[in-house]
């Protein structure tokens, strides 16, 4: 009889760990999905009008890549966090070079990602090819004299 006692108490706790596992793997998926509607939504402005990009007037970076690349899919919450933080300041602008495949020739471009830096006449000023952390794009922004933002906070990636 003890034995069946410990059996079902084992079987509670695994079921208990379970829910909890389940339940933050709801939360996690949840998440992910708030990003991925957000990147895909518009937060960042997704260029339609190419002939607008560089926009002229004020600072802008591109990030061309594609949705389903993986060093792209690293940087898509780090741009939302960006376009909302330099907004009216600076043109955060992502292109999908695999949906708009004439765009990677207009820029000049051989691998995704690629960041290109243009200044407030459209010019480019610095050009990244890869995973580019949110540090390193405020520090570009910045020395292209866009204050920094405050409302950064807690970076979303520090590493590099």
């Amino acid at each position: 009889m003890a034995g069946s006692i410990e059996t079902r108490t084992a079987q509670k706790r695994t079921r208990e760990r379970g829910t909890v596992s389940m339940g933050l793997t709801k939360r996690v998926m949840v998440l992910c999905s708030v990003l991925v509607t957000l990147f895909f939504s518009g937060t960042i402005v997704m260029a339609e009008d190419f002939t607008q990009i560089p926009v002229k007037g004020r600072v802008t970076m591109v990030d061309l890549g594609a949705k389903k690349c993986v060093p792209c899919k690293m940087m898509a919450p780090i741009l939302v966090k960006l376009e909302a933080a330099y907004e009216g300041r600076a043109a955060i602008v992502f292109i999908d070079v695999w949906e708009n495949r004439e765009q990677a020739p207009r820029f000049k471009i051989r691998a995704i990602p690629t960041q290109i830096f243009f200044d407030e006449q459209g010019q480019e000023v610095f050009r990244h090819v890869g995973f580019f952390d949110e540090r390193s794009i405020v520090e570009q922004l910045s020395q292209m004299g866009v204050e920094k933002p405050g409302s950064l906070g807690q970076s979303v990636n520090q590493g590099s």
